[in-house]
């Protein structure tokens, strides 16, 4: 393996890691988001899931964004007959977004965003210092 392909792989990742903190930042700023109408749904939690992607030419793999799904968990309610979402009983559906999941993903992804940054720079150092013992 060459250093370049170590860059492209470092990017894929890099690329992974900012769409999963995008969907984190997606389900924190909806996780108090309710039904407009009485028994409606309210925000259901966004989950992100990888896949694996072998180039054909290089057989260098790297990650890609297989899907963002949606998190099919039960609701928790809450009583509130005064809210314009509640049943006919005065319960509302909240959200299934955990905050303290949703910042544990995060602190994952930054980290190994970070991590995926530091191979980029190590590599594209190595190759710096390459070409200058070349000329």
């Amino acid at each position: 393996m060459n250093l370049s392909n170590t860059i492209g792989i470092s990017a894929s990742g890099m690329d992974a890691q900012a769409q999963r903190l995008r969907v984190v930042a997606e389900n924190l700023a909806n996780q108090d988001t309710t039904g407009s109408t009485p028994g409606a749904d309210p925000y259901r939690r966004k989950t992100i899931t990888f896949s694996e992607h072998i180039d054909d030419d290089t057989g260098v793999s790297s990650v890609d964004v297989h899907d963002i799904g949606q998190d099919m968990s039960d609701f928790q309610t809450k009583y509130d007959p005064s809210h314009p979402a509640a049943d006919a009983k005065g319960y509302v559906k909240i959200s299934n977004v955990d905050s303290m999941v949703e910042m544990m993903d995060m602190r994952e992804a930054e980290r190994s965003y970070e991590a995926n940054l530091n191979t980029m720079q190590s590599a594209r150092t190595m190759l710096s210092r390459t070409l200058d013992l070349l000329k």
